[in-house]
Protein backbone atom coordinates (compact mmCIF):
# COMPACT_ATOMS: atom_id res chain seq x y z
CA UNK A 1 0.00 0.00 0.00
CA UNK A 2 1.27 3.60 -0.69
CA UNK A 3 -0.50 5.84 1.06
CA UNK A 4 -1.28 10.04 -0.15
CA UNK A 5 -3.24 11.83 1.61
CA UNK A 6 -4.38 14.82 -1.03
CA UNK A 7 -5.28 18.10 -0.15
CA UNK A 8 -6.20 21.01 -2.53
CA UNK A 9 -3.79 22.95 -3.68
CA UNK A 10 -4.07 26.35 -2.41
CA UNK A 11 -2.99 30.17 -3.52
CA UNK A 12 0.06 31.05 -0.83
CA UNK A 13 -0.59 31.82 2.53
CA UNK A 14 -0.24 35.34 3.84
CA UNK A 15 2.09 33.36 6.97
CA UNK A 16 4.29 31.58 3.45
CA UNK A 17 7.49 32.23 3.29
CA UNK A 18 7.22 31.95 -0.70
CA UNK A 19 8.83 34.89 -2.69
CA UNK A 20 5.73 36.37 -4.52
CA UNK A 21 8.17 38.14 -7.13
CA UNK A 22 8.54 35.34 -9.44
CA UNK A 23 11.75 34.17 -8.05
CA UNK A 24 12.56 30.60 -7.13
CA UNK A 25 12.83 29.52 -3.56
CA UNK A 26 16.10 29.11 -1.45
CA UNK A 27 16.66 26.10 0.94
CA UNK A 28 19.12 25.63 2.98
CA UNK A 29 20.64 22.42 4.57
CA UNK A 30 22.44 22.42 7.21
CA UNK A 31 25.09 19.67 7.02
CA UNK A 32 27.30 18.80 4.05
CA UNK A 33 26.81 15.08 3.51
CA UNK A 34 25.49 12.40 0.99
CA UNK A 35 21.86 13.32 1.61
CA UNK A 36 22.49 16.79 1.03
CA UNK A 37 24.35 15.94 -2.13
CA UNK A 38 21.37 14.29 -2.68
CA UNK A 39 18.99 16.38 -2.30
CA UNK A 40 20.91 18.99 -4.72
CA UNK A 41 20.51 16.67 -6.95
CA UNK A 42 16.86 17.28 -6.86
CA UNK A 43 16.67 21.19 -6.53
CA UNK A 44 18.10 21.01 -9.80
CA UNK A 45 15.85 19.27 -11.58
CA UNK A 46 12.98 21.03 -9.72
CA UNK A 47 15.28 24.40 -11.21
CA UNK A 48 16.47 25.34 -7.51
CA UNK A 49 20.12 25.53 -6.30
CA UNK A 50 19.99 23.85 -2.88
CA UNK A 51 22.45 26.42 -0.30
CA UNK A 52 24.82 24.02 1.94
CA UNK A 53 26.07 24.43 5.19
CA UNK A 54 28.79 22.49 5.30
CA UNK A 55 31.66 21.82 7.60
CA UNK A 56 34.22 21.95 4.81
CA UNK A 57 34.85 22.70 1.11
CA UNK A 58 35.69 19.06 0.34
CA UNK A 59 32.15 17.70 1.93
CA UNK A 60 30.18 15.97 -0.86
CA UNK A 61 27.48 18.49 -0.79
CA UNK A 62 30.06 21.06 -1.27
CA UNK A 63 31.85 19.51 -4.17
CA UNK A 64 28.34 20.09 -6.33
CA UNK A 65 26.80 22.86 -5.03
CA UNK A 66 27.57 26.62 -6.21
CA UNK A 67 26.28 28.32 -3.26
CA UNK A 68 28.15 27.06 -0.23
CA UNK A 69 28.26 28.83 3.32
CA UNK A 70 31.32 27.01 5.43
CA UNK A 71 31.00 26.89 8.74
CA UNK A 72 29.48 24.44 11.96
CA UNK A 73 26.08 23.20 12.65
CA UNK A 74 26.63 23.91 16.60
CA UNK A 75 27.82 28.04 15.86
CA UNK A 76 24.61 30.34 15.71
CA UNK A 77 26.53 32.53 13.60
CA UNK A 78 26.94 30.37 10.76
CA UNK A 79 23.94 28.80 11.07
CA UNK A 80 21.84 32.65 10.71
CA UNK A 81 24.36 33.49 8.13
CA UNK A 82 23.30 30.25 5.78
CA UNK A 83 19.79 31.29 6.44
CA UNK A 84 19.47 34.39 5.13
CA UNK A 85 17.07 34.82 2.30
CA UNK A 86 16.10 31.29 2.42
CA UNK A 87 12.72 30.17 2.19
CA UNK A 88 13.33 27.11 4.55
CA UNK A 89 16.40 25.72 6.13
CA UNK A 90 16.21 21.96 6.86
CA UNK A 91 18.41 18.90 7.54
CA UNK A 92 21.58 16.45 6.18
CA UNK A 93 21.73 15.35 9.65
CA UNK A 94 19.67 15.97 12.96
CA UNK A 95 22.40 17.56 15.88
CA UNK A 96 21.65 21.03 15.41
CA UNK A 97 21.05 22.11 18.63
CA UNK A 98 17.30 22.54 19.79
CA UNK A 99 18.32 25.80 21.28
CA UNK A 100 19.87 27.44 18.28
CA UNK A 101 17.01 26.36 16.09
CA UNK A 102 14.67 28.06 18.71
CA UNK A 103 16.62 31.41 18.27
CA UNK A 104 15.93 30.98 14.09
CA UNK A 105 12.96 30.92 14.74
CA UNK A 106 12.02 33.66 16.85
CA UNK A 107 13.72 35.56 14.03
CA UNK A 108 11.71 34.27 10.87
CA UNK A 109 13.53 31.42 10.05
CA UNK A 110 11.22 28.72 8.25
CA UNK A 111 12.85 26.10 10.25
CA UNK A 112 11.61 22.47 8.70
CA UNK A 113 11.16 20.17 10.60
CA UNK A 114 10.73 22.88 13.62
CA UNK A 115 12.45 21.94 16.52
CA UNK A 116 10.06 20.57 18.90
CA UNK A 117 9.56 18.04 15.90
CA UNK A 118 13.52 17.35 15.75
CA UNK A 119 13.82 16.69 19.50
CA UNK A 120 12.73 13.57 19.28
CA UNK A 121 14.71 12.64 16.40
CA UNK A 122 18.05 13.93 18.79
CA UNK A 123 16.91 12.42 21.72
CA UNK A 124 15.99 9.09 22.14
CA UNK A 125 14.84 9.08 26.05
CA UNK A 126 12.74 11.62 24.85
CA UNK A 127 11.35 10.50 21.42
CA UNK A 128 10.43 6.63 23.69
CA UNK A 129 8.45 8.83 26.07
CA UNK A 130 6.50 10.57 23.67
CA UNK A 131 6.05 7.71 21.84
CA UNK A 132 4.39 5.80 24.98
CA UNK A 133 2.46 9.07 25.87
CA UNK A 134 0.87 8.62 22.25
CA UNK A 135 0.52 4.75 22.98
CA UNK A 136 2.64 3.72 20.44
CA UNK A 137 4.43 0.12 20.45
CA UNK A 138 8.21 0.73 21.27
CA UNK A 139 10.29 -1.56 23.46
CA UNK A 140 10.75 -1.81 27.14
CA UNK A 141 13.32 0.88 28.51
CA UNK A 142 14.57 2.75 31.09
CA UNK A 143 16.98 6.02 31.76
CA UNK A 144 20.37 4.33 33.18
CA UNK A 145 22.09 6.59 35.79
CA UNK A 146 23.91 3.92 37.31
CA UNK A 147 25.22 0.53 36.41
CA UNK A 148 22.73 -0.55 39.44
CA UNK A 149 20.16 0.60 36.70
CA UNK A 150 20.98 -1.49 33.79
CA UNK A 151 21.74 -4.34 36.46
CA UNK A 152 17.90 -3.97 37.66
CA UNK A 153 16.33 -3.97 34.26
CA UNK A 154 18.36 -6.50 33.26
CA UNK A 155 16.75 -8.79 35.99
CA UNK A 156 13.73 -7.71 35.16
CA UNK A 157 13.45 -8.20 31.45
CA UNK A 158 16.04 -10.67 30.87
CA UNK A 159 19.83 -10.61 29.09
CA UNK A 160 21.15 -9.15 27.26
CA UNK A 161 19.57 -5.93 26.87
CA UNK A 162 20.48 -2.97 24.71
CA UNK A 163 22.81 0.11 26.11
CA UNK A 164 22.23 3.10 24.03
CA UNK A 165 23.53 6.58 24.03
CA UNK A 166 20.60 8.71 24.27
CA UNK A 167 22.10 11.53 21.99
CA UNK A 168 24.39 11.09 18.68
CA UNK A 169 24.81 7.24 17.74
CA UNK A 170 23.76 5.86 14.54
CA UNK A 171 25.16 2.92 12.24
CA UNK A 172 25.88 1.06 15.24
CA UNK A 173 27.56 3.77 17.01
CA UNK A 174 26.59 4.37 20.45
CA UNK A 175 25.00 1.10 20.85
CA UNK A 176 26.09 -2.08 23.37
CA UNK A 177 24.74 -5.20 23.89
CA UNK A 178 25.96 -6.47 27.15
CA UNK A 179 24.97 -10.13 27.74
CA UNK A 180 25.07 -9.73 31.70
CA UNK A 181 25.31 -7.04 34.85
CA UNK A 182 29.44 -7.62 34.77
CA UNK A 183 29.32 -6.63 31.05
CA UNK A 184 27.06 -3.87 31.31
CA UNK A 185 28.64 -2.31 34.33
CA UNK A 186 32.11 -1.76 32.56
CA UNK A 187 30.01 -0.49 29.59
CA UNK A 188 28.01 1.67 31.24
CA UNK A 189 31.02 2.89 33.76
CA UNK A 190 32.74 4.03 30.87
CA UNK A 191 30.40 5.89 29.21
CA UNK A 192 29.16 8.06 32.13
CA UNK A 193 32.63 8.97 33.31
CA UNK A 194 32.80 10.30 29.28
CA UNK A 195 29.91 12.32 29.96
CA UNK A 196 27.19 10.17 27.89
CA UNK A 197 23.97 9.96 28.65
CA UNK A 198 22.57 6.68 28.86
CA UNK A 199 18.84 4.61 28.63
CA UNK A 200 18.77 0.68 28.60
CA UNK A 201 16.07 -1.54 26.59
CA UNK A 202 15.16 -4.90 26.23
CA UNK A 203 16.43 -7.00 23.27
CA UNK A 204 13.72 -7.70 20.88
CA UNK A 205 13.07 -11.21 19.54
CA UNK A 206 13.38 -9.90 15.95
CA UNK A 207 12.13 -11.50 12.90
CA UNK A 208 13.37 -8.94 10.64
CA UNK A 209 13.54 -4.80 10.68
CA UNK A 210 11.52 -2.59 8.45
CA UNK A 211 11.26 0.75 7.54
CA UNK A 212 8.44 3.46 6.87
CA UNK A 213 9.44 6.40 5.24
CA UNK A 214 6.74 9.10 5.04
CA UNK A 215 6.89 13.23 3.96
CA UNK A 216 4.69 15.58 5.63
CA UNK A 217 3.94 19.34 4.40
CA UNK A 218 3.31 22.23 7.02
CA UNK A 219 -0.35 22.39 5.25
CA UNK A 220 -0.75 18.75 6.36
CA UNK A 221 -0.53 16.36 3.16
CA UNK A 222 0.95 13.51 4.19
CA UNK A 223 2.60 10.85 1.83
CA UNK A 224 4.30 7.33 2.63
CA UNK A 225 6.29 5.08 0.29
CA UNK A 226 6.17 1.60 0.22
CA UNK A 227 7.51 -0.44 3.66
CA UNK A 228 10.62 -1.97 3.18
CA UNK A 229 12.75 -4.20 5.08
CA UNK A 230 16.32 -3.24 5.77
CA UNK A 231 19.23 -5.54 6.59
CA UNK A 232 22.06 -4.66 9.06
CA UNK A 233 25.29 -6.09 9.25
CA UNK A 234 27.77 -4.78 12.02
CA UNK A 235 25.25 -2.10 13.07
CA UNK A 236 24.71 -0.18 9.39
CA UNK A 237 22.27 -0.82 6.98
CA UNK A 238 23.52 -3.04 4.02
CA UNK A 239 20.55 -3.86 2.42
CA UNK A 240 17.01 -2.31 1.24
CA UNK A 241 14.40 -4.58 -0.39
CA UNK A 242 11.73 -2.81 -1.65
CA UNK A 243 8.54 -3.12 -0.58
CA UNK A 244 8.96 -5.81 1.93
CA UNK A 245 8.49 -8.97 0.88
CA UNK A 246 6.61 -11.35 2.78
CA UNK A 247 4.77 -8.77 4.57
CA UNK A 248 0.80 -8.40 5.01
CA UNK A 249 -1.10 -6.22 3.59
CA UNK A 250 -2.37 -5.60 7.41
CA UNK A 251 1.06 -5.14 8.76
CA UNK A 252 2.13 -2.97 5.60
CA UNK A 253 -1.17 -0.70 6.07
CA UNK A 254 -0.56 -0.53 9.69
CA UNK A 255 2.91 0.48 9.40
CA UNK A 256 2.09 3.29 6.79
CA UNK A 257 -0.80 4.47 8.93
CA UNK A 258 1.65 4.61 12.21
CA UNK A 259 4.22 6.28 10.26
CA UNK A 260 1.30 9.25 8.97
CA UNK A 261 0.22 9.92 12.57
CA UNK A 262 3.73 9.77 13.87
CA UNK A 263 4.43 12.52 11.37
CA UNK A 264 1.01 14.80 12.19
CA UNK A 265 1.16 14.13 15.63
CA UNK A 266 5.21 15.09 16.43
CA UNK A 267 4.87 18.07 13.59
CA UNK A 268 7.06 16.98 10.86
CA UNK A 269 7.44 18.59 8.10
CA UNK A 270 9.49 17.02 5.81
CA UNK A 271 10.25 13.60 5.08
CA UNK A 272 11.14 11.08 7.97
CA UNK A 273 11.76 7.53 8.94
CA UNK A 274 10.23 5.33 11.42
CA UNK A 275 12.36 2.52 11.98
CA UNK A 276 10.45 -0.60 12.82
CA UNK A 277 11.15 -3.76 14.57
CA UNK A 278 9.17 -6.85 13.29
CA UNK A 279 8.95 -9.30 16.04
CA UNK A 280 8.81 -13.04 15.75
CA UNK A 281 5.15 -12.76 17.08
CA UNK A 282 4.55 -10.70 14.16
CA UNK A 283 4.21 -6.92 15.83
CA UNK A 284 5.60 -4.34 15.25
CA UNK A 285 7.48 -1.82 17.67
CA UNK A 286 8.83 1.56 16.64
CA UNK A 287 13.03 1.52 17.08
CA UNK A 288 14.11 5.47 16.08
CA UNK A 289 12.92 7.98 13.80
CA UNK A 290 15.02 9.71 11.51
CA UNK A 291 13.41 13.26 10.65
CA UNK A 292 15.34 13.76 7.31
CA UNK A 293 16.29 11.44 3.80
CA UNK A 294 17.17 8.27 4.98
CA UNK A 295 19.49 5.47 3.89
CA UNK A 296 16.00 3.16 3.70
CA UNK A 297 14.69 5.39 1.24
CA UNK A 298 18.07 5.64 -0.87
CA UNK A 299 15.99 2.98 -3.53
CA UNK A 300 13.19 5.49 -4.60
CA UNK A 301 16.11 7.80 -6.34
CA UNK A 302 15.25 5.07 -9.21
CA UNK A 303 12.92 2.78 -7.90
CA UNK A 304 10.00 5.42 -7.07
CA UNK A 305 7.93 8.24 -8.98
CA UNK A 306 9.07 10.57 -6.59
CA UNK A 307 12.42 10.35 -4.41
CA UNK A 308 12.38 11.43 -0.80
CA UNK A 309 15.21 13.78 -1.68
CA UNK A 310 12.26 15.23 -4.41
CA UNK A 311 9.65 14.83 -1.86
CA UNK A 312 11.66 16.54 0.93
CA UNK A 313 11.93 19.82 -1.11
CA UNK A 314 8.09 19.58 -1.73
CA UNK A 315 7.39 19.18 1.47
CA UNK A 316 9.83 21.89 3.06
CA UNK A 317 8.35 24.04 0.29
CA UNK A 318 4.55 23.66 0.79
CA UNK A 319 4.29 22.14 -2.45
CA UNK A 320 1.89 19.44 -3.79
CA UNK A 321 3.86 16.22 -2.26
CA UNK A 322 4.48 13.82 -5.01
CA UNK A 323 3.32 10.58 -6.62
CA UNK A 324 5.54 7.46 -4.54
CA UNK A 325 4.05 4.41 -5.67
CA UNK A 326 7.14 2.18 -7.12
CA UNK A 327 8.13 1.89 -10.73
CA UNK A 328 9.32 -2.20 -10.53
CA UNK A 329 7.69 -5.01 -8.59
CA UNK A 330 10.87 -5.13 -6.62
CA UNK A 331 14.04 -2.88 -6.29
CA UNK A 332 17.18 -3.47 -4.08
CA UNK A 333 19.71 -1.29 -2.76
CA UNK A 334 23.18 -1.84 -1.12
CA UNK A 335 25.48 0.40 0.18
CA UNK A 336 28.71 0.45 -1.37
CA UNK A 337 31.20 0.02 1.70
CA UNK A 338 34.87 0.66 2.01
CA UNK A 339 36.63 -2.34 1.88
CA UNK A 340 39.37 -3.02 4.96
CA UNK A 341 41.96 -1.78 1.69
CA UNK A 342 41.21 0.29 -0.73
CA UNK A 343 41.77 -1.94 -4.71
CA UNK A 344 44.70 -0.49 -6.45
CA UNK A 345 41.81 -0.06 -9.32
CA UNK A 346 40.51 2.96 -9.87
CA UNK A 347 36.97 3.64 -9.28
CA UNK A 348 36.91 4.74 -12.89
CA UNK A 349 38.03 1.27 -13.98
CA UNK A 350 35.70 -0.25 -11.31
CA UNK A 351 32.57 1.71 -13.05
CA UNK A 352 33.47 0.37 -16.54
CA UNK A 353 34.05 -3.20 -15.44
CA UNK A 354 30.43 -2.96 -13.18
CA UNK A 355 28.60 -1.95 -16.34
CA UNK A 356 29.65 -4.16 -18.71
CA UNK A 357 28.50 -6.76 -16.58
CA UNK A 358 25.26 -4.95 -15.38
CA UNK A 359 24.47 -2.13 -17.72
CA UNK A 360 21.13 -1.90 -15.83
CA UNK A 361 22.28 -0.96 -12.59
CA UNK A 362 22.07 2.46 -10.63
CA UNK A 363 25.17 3.40 -8.99
CA UNK A 364 25.08 6.82 -6.75
CA UNK A 365 28.54 7.82 -5.55
CA UNK A 366 28.81 10.26 -2.89
CA UNK A 367 32.07 12.14 -3.48
CA UNK A 368 34.00 11.03 -0.50
CA UNK A 369 37.57 9.31 0.39
CA UNK A 370 37.41 5.15 0.68
CA UNK A 371 38.13 4.40 4.09
CA UNK A 372 36.99 0.65 5.84
CA UNK A 373 33.26 0.69 6.23
CA UNK A 374 32.67 4.15 5.21
CA UNK A 375 29.53 4.99 2.79
CA UNK A 376 30.74 5.89 -0.17
CA UNK A 377 27.75 5.09 -2.60
CA UNK A 378 24.93 2.73 -3.10
CA UNK A 379 23.30 0.80 -5.87
CA UNK A 380 19.94 0.33 -6.83
CA UNK A 381 18.98 -2.58 -8.68
CA UNK A 382 15.45 -2.59 -10.69
CA UNK A 383 13.59 -6.21 -10.76
CA UNK A 384 12.39 -6.83 -14.33
CA UNK A 385 8.16 -5.94 -14.70
CA UNK A 386 7.47 -9.22 -15.07
CA UNK A 387 8.71 -10.41 -11.76
CA UNK A 388 6.38 -10.75 -9.02
CA UNK A 389 7.36 -9.66 -5.02
CA UNK A 390 5.74 -12.97 -4.00
CA UNK A 391 8.25 -15.21 -6.28
CA UNK A 392 11.19 -15.58 -3.63
CA UNK A 393 13.33 -16.72 -6.71
CA UNK A 394 13.16 -13.29 -7.87
CA UNK A 395 13.83 -11.48 -5.05
CA UNK A 396 16.66 -12.92 -4.04
CA UNK A 397 18.09 -12.80 -7.87
CA UNK A 398 17.44 -8.60 -8.00
CA UNK A 399 19.39 -8.43 -4.20
CA UNK A 400 22.47 -10.96 -5.47
CA UNK A 401 22.97 -8.38 -8.65
CA UNK A 402 23.00 -5.37 -6.21
CA UNK A 403 25.20 -6.81 -3.70
CA UNK A 404 27.32 -8.51 -6.21
CA UNK A 405 27.78 -4.97 -7.78
CA UNK A 406 28.06 -3.27 -4.54
CA UNK A 407 30.82 -5.47 -3.28
CA UNK A 408 32.78 -5.36 -6.69
CA UNK A 409 32.68 -1.51 -6.56
CA UNK A 410 33.91 -1.24 -3.03
CA UNK A 411 36.49 -4.32 -3.45
CA UNK A 412 37.14 -4.50 -7.12
CA UNK A 413 36.50 -8.18 -6.99
CA UNK A 414 33.57 -10.42 -8.03
CA UNK A 415 32.24 -12.44 -5.26
CA UNK A 416 30.33 -14.73 -7.10
CA UNK A 417 34.79 -15.34 -8.90
CA UNK A 418 32.66 -14.17 -12.01
CA UNK A 419 35.76 -12.72 -14.97
CA UNK A 420 35.20 -9.98 -17.31
CA UNK A 421 37.36 -11.96 -19.81
CA UNK A 422 36.37 -15.85 -19.32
Amino acid sequence: MTNLEAVTASPPRSDSPRDQSGALPVVTIVGGGQLARMTHQAAIALGQCLRVLSEGPNDPAAQVSPDVVIGSHTDLAALRKAAIGSSALTFDHEHVPTEHLEILVAEGVNVAPPPEALIFAQDKLAMRRRLVELGVPVPAFAEVASPADVDAFGSENGWPVVVKAIRGGYDGRGVWMPANAEDAAAIVTAQLDNGVALLVEAKVPLQRELSAMVARSPFGQGATWPVVETVQRDGQCAVVIAPAPRLSDDLATEAEELALRLASELGVVGAMAVELFETTDGTILVNELAMRAHNSGHWGMDGSRTSQFEQHLRAVLDYPLGDTSPIAPVTVMANVLGAETAPHMSMDERLHHLFARFPDVKVHLYGKGERFARKIGHVNVLGAANGSLDDAKYVAAVRNRAELAAHFLSHAEWNDGWELHD
